[in-house]
């Protein structure tokens, strides 16, 4: 079986040892603050056991025993081929973390990330094996939600990039490549915006916090939890997304303060030719089509579950 070392047993460390272990990894957790790991392990059973009750993984017993603690660091990096990180949130803390990785492990072993928002290149650049380093940002807690945000220094090489997307897709993750170093990356950027939009909104006195919160998880989060905003307005004007941009664009960039131009000429073009889907009537159609009968699921199931 393939081996994973994740370094750092909090929140996100151990979170990342059920993801690998339910794929079939064998994991070797280690934390340097004593006694981290070995608590950190009894929350991998039970968060293995939470998700056999969802039938969201085969055998959580056989998973949790692919998981071990490794007393030190040399032993956590012995025959893995992959290594994710998950220490303080700092430049030092990662500097120096990044310096044992890469002298201690396997020469072809990919070195990855966790960090929420420093780029690799501010603790990678001096190392010899920088090229295999990354960082792959999850969403807490990645064992149930499953993005994973794949950002590369300038010298990270692109077989490092393709390879890690492979692994985190082969584990069930859904990992998106940032092409270029952004801080905050792509998911805490689009946050920041809609957090900063709302505690304005809010504190101004537009609306409450819990109203607030029902636009959210009753109107935009219920497409956005399997549609994104592409996808979402491709289908919300008759001819698809440059339909939208001439008939919207004004208005969003007016109350978003945006540049108007981002919804025409060589931006929106860049875009278009990205997405690379025509949108022809009979593509809206079957869309919408689908997206009513996923909402009518959601509904479903959220009309189900007990309200919090």
């Amino acid at each position: 079986m393939p081996r994973i070392a994740v370094i750092g047993a909090g929140l996100i460390g151990r979170s990342w040892a059920i993801v690998f272990a339910r794929a079939g990894w064998e994991v070797a957790l280690h934390d340097a603050a004593s006694g981290a790991a070995d608590r950190a392990l009894a929350m991998v059973a039970d968060g293995l056991t939470e998700l056999k009750a969802h039938g969201l993984v085969d055998d959580a017993n056989a998973a949790a025993k692919r998981v071990r603690i490794s007393s030190s660091l040399v032993d956590a990096l012995d025959g893995a081929s992959f290594v994710q990180e998950n220490t303080p949130e700092t430049i030092d803390a990662k500097r120096a973390i990044f310096a044992d990785l890469d002298r201690l492990s396997a020469p072809d072993a990919i070195l990855a990330s966790s960090t929420s928002t420093i780029v690799a290149s501010l603790f990678t650049e001096t190392l010899n094996g920088r090229h295999r380093c990354l960082v792959a940002h999850p969403v807490n807690p990645p064992h149930l939600v499953p993005l994973v945000e794949l950002v590369g220094a300038p010298w990270t090489s692109p077989n490092t990039i393709a390879k890690a997307k492979a692994i985190y897709e082969q584990v069930e993750q859904v990992p998106i490549v940032v092409k270029r170093e952004i801080e905050g990356f792509i998911l805490n950027r689009l946050q920041a915006a809609l957090l900063s939009e709302a505690f304005r909104l809010a504190g101004d006195g537009y609306v409450s916090p819990q109203d607030l919160d029902k636009t959210l998880k009753d109107g935009l989060g219920l497409r956005w939890s399997f549609m994104g905003p592409f996808d979402t307005i491709e289908l919300n004007a008759p001819s698809g997304i440059p339909d939208y941009c001439a008939r919207y664009g004004a208005s969003l960039s007016r109350l978003s303060s945006a540049n108007p131009e981002i919804y025409t000429g060589a931006n929106l073009a860049r875009i278009l030719a990205e997405w690379g889907q025509a949108s022809t009537p009979a593509r809206i159609s079957a869309g919408m089509a689908w997206r009513d009968k996923r909402l009518a699921a959601l509904k479903a199931h959220k009309r189900s579950q007990p309200v919090r």
